[in-house]
């Protein structure tokens, strides 16, 4: 919901966080917040499977290759993230869609009638289940490129601990610090993806077309 709003004046703007949680309790209910739950949730496992299962094979192509060990990490996992967002997008779109509806849960249609009304009037490609390619190949692949890259090469870096408490804790923080700088970096690219895959400001004409012109008009209109 953050995402889509357009600066402060936009009417459905949100003070502060606490303010969207208590916008969305008092005029969608409480399952508002489950809203777009099993498009994920069907993407979980295709999504992870693709993730591991294809940085495993970029990092043994690259080892064909002479690239310091760092550098192969992080090319492995931007090929990975690239490769993981092909899979995810289509259930991306339909998720935004319904996370973006305003009415009450029992009023949305569901996933399956959502997805359906999409591929009807935008069909399977850049208008419809497949908007915002661009964007989601950018978040997925810059996050796991980042998070890849760091995570391997700090754990390389930092002792291991024979400890099995303390190595847990020396894995575990790692992947945490990781998580968040990847995130960090490739939150624009999120941005971007739910503006062109959520609501147009104006009905019938599109405002977020493309990942970088998206970025361009946030940043010159929203800093």
């Amino acid at each position: 919901r953050f995402q889509i709003q357009r600066g402060k004046t936009d009417p459905t703007s949100y003070k502060s966080l606490g303010d969207c949680f208590r916008t969305i309790f008092q005029r969608e209910g409480l399952l508002g917040f489950y809203k777009g739950i099993l498009p994920p949730v069907l993407a979980e496992t295709p999504k992870r499977a693709v993730k591991f299962f294809t940085f495993e094979q970029y990092k043994k192509l690259l080892g064909y290759v002479s690239l310091p060990p760092g550098l192969a990490f992080a090319v492995a996992g931007l090929g990975s993230g690239l490769t993981e967002a092909v899979v995810v997008n289509p259930f991306e779109v339909v998720k935004v869609t319904l996370q973006t509806n305003q009415n009450a849960f029992t009023e949305q249609p569901s996933s399956f009638v959502q997805a359906q009304q999409i591929i009807k009037t935008g069909g399977l490609g850049s208008q419809g289940l497949n908007k915002g390619l661009t964007a989601t190949l950018g978040r997925h692949g810059v996050f796991n490129m980042v998070y890849f890259g760091f995570y391997f090469n700090v754990k390389n870096i930092l002792p291991v601990n024979k400890d099995p408490n303390l190595e847990f804790l020396r894995k575990f923080g790692i992947g945490l610090v990781s998580g968040t700088i990847a995130s960090i970096i490739n939150i624009p690219f999120d941005v971007a993806k739910s503006r062109i895959q959520g609501p147009q400001p104006v009905p019938g004409e599109i405002k977020y077309r493309t990942c970088f012109k998206t970025m361009a008009t946030v940043y010159k209109e929203e800093g």
